[in-house]
């Protein structure tokens, strides 16, 4: 079985964003060729879960994941960082084996 973890500070992030939009159910994440690497990180947000989908909860907040990226995310932390004057959802992915030189693809 498939496992992916979400620190407080992700779902805290994810609760301020649904509430700001007043509607959804929570964060979806999947995988997409592109970049220099291989494959990038897709967000978005759940308003409905679909059939195939595999839902991960903890702290309160849900994280849907399609079939087809569970293999590539398995493993994984998700977390939401402040570095400097940038935030992010950040992906502490241990299936990495390489990535581009600017962290926007991975390859697993």
């Amino acid at each position: 079985m498939a496992h992916l973890t979400i620190t407080t500070a992700a779902a805290d992030q994810i609760r301020r964003v649904l509430d700001e939009r007043g509607h959804g159910l929570g964060l979806r994440v999947s995988v997409k060729p592109s970049g220099c690497s291989g494959y990038s990180y897709v967000l978005d947000f759940a308003d409905e879960a679909a059939n195939d989908d595999v839902c991960f909860e903890e702290h309160g907040v849900q994280v849907f994941v399609a079939p087809d990226a569970l293999e590539m995310l398995d493993g994984s932390e998700v977390d939401y960082v402040n570095e400097g004057l940038n935030r992010f959802f950040r992906f502490n992915n241990p299936n990495v084996k390489d990535q581009c030189g600017c962290g926007e693809s991975f390859t697993v």
